[in-house]
């Protein structure tokens, strides 16, 4: 009998062991068996906010549940990030995070309500977006400003005389204005909204003066006619504006140095079955893939992606490296 005990015992560890995981693999199987929420942290209007409505149609059908899109912004993405990061690790609350939520914040502002890293699950990465500096036409025809070298001098000039709109605080957006303030040693006004859309409003209508805005919302406006655009703020020129110079290119030896671009993709809550995110990796992929939604994202100036989990956590390191040193040099911070 003394010998029996430990083997029953054995035996039934073994038994009961594939059992404790039945409730984990039924519902990564099951998944979804309701609609999946993809939070935007900003207001509707902005890219990130363009891109989730462009690829949720396209998870409905593979999946077959809606794949509903809710606008929860306010602190530069925080607060819709955090519910995210909250949320029951299911798979079926997803965030549409952004560079800014996942790479620029944690240096940004003092105190975090959610660590960007351990909270979350990568998916994939869906689309990468230069800014593009773009200006109020009535203020540039007032002021003669025709390029990035006219606005250096000019703003130069004239200290603190305009004001530079974004998208929140520690965005990309923000950030690109805060490093083109630096370099050209100039002194703006930034003035954060809650997203690309109330900010682009404003912009067009005059009360504020110039935004580094993500190209595929500012993409519309610039081609109405109602802002001018001026430059791109990638490495490259994008193909969606192949006449448009960058920065860099059109800003003078100041500005020589000058890339500041923008990223956007899904992540689930940490903790989510990695079935479950393979399979929504899976599908993006292919839905980013279609030659229609590759024409459609890059007509707007986005480049598609749909990378590998692994891939955009990699991402997510190197991104977050490489902010912090820029947000500490701004001297921009969120108390």
């Amino acid at each position: 009998m003394t010998r029996r005990r430990p083997l029953v015992a054995v035996l039934t560890a073994l038994t009961l062991a594939p059992l404790a995981a039945l409730p984990l693999a039924a519902a990564a199987q099951a998944w979804p068996s309701k609609p999946v929420r993809i939070v935007v942290p900003f207001p509707p209007a902005g890219t990130t906010d363009i891109l989730a409505r462009a690829l949720a149609p396209e998870l409905q059908r593979a999946f077959g549940q809606p794949f509903v899109v809710e606008n929860k912004p306010g602190a530069g993405g925080n607060i819709g990030a955090a519910e995210v990061a909250k949320a029951v690790p299911d798979g079926h609350t997803l965030l549409m995070g952004t560079v800014g939520t996942h790479a620029i914040n944690p240096a940004l502002y003092a105190k975090m309500p959610y660590d960007h890293v351990r909270d979350f699950a990568p998916v994939t990465l869906v689309a990468g977006v230069p800014n593009v500096l773009v200006l109020n036409p009535g203020l540039a025809q007032r002021q003669g400003i025709a390029s990035v070298a006219d606005l250096a001098r000019v703003a130069r000039a004239n200290p603190d005389k305009f004001t530079f709109a974004s998208s929140g605080n520690g965005t990309s957006i923000h950030l690109s204005g805060e490093l083109f303030k630096a370099l050209t040693g100039t002194q703006m006004v930034h003035s954060p909204y809650k997203g690309s859309g109330p900010a682009l409003l404003d912009l067009m209508g005059g009360n504020v003066d110039l935004m580094f805005d993500n190209l595929p919302s500012a993409m519309p406006h610039i081609k109405s006619g109602k802002l001018l655009a001026l430059a791109v703020t990638s490495a490259t020129r994008s193909s969606a504006l192949p006449d448009l110079p960058t920065v860099a290119e059109a800003g003078g030896p100041a500005l020589a140095s000058f890339e500041a671009s923008s990223w956007f993709g899904l992540l689930a809550p940490a903790g989510t079955p990695m079935d479950v995110v393979s399979r929504i990796q899976q599908e993006t992929a292919k839905a980013l893939a279609t030659p229609a939604m590759r024409e459609r994202l890059q007509s707007q100036g986005a480049i598609p992606s749909g990378n590998t989990p692994a891939e955009f956590a990699r991402l997510i390191e190197a991104e977050t490296r490489k902010w912090a040193p820029v947000v500490k040099a701004s001297g921009a911070k969120v108390d």
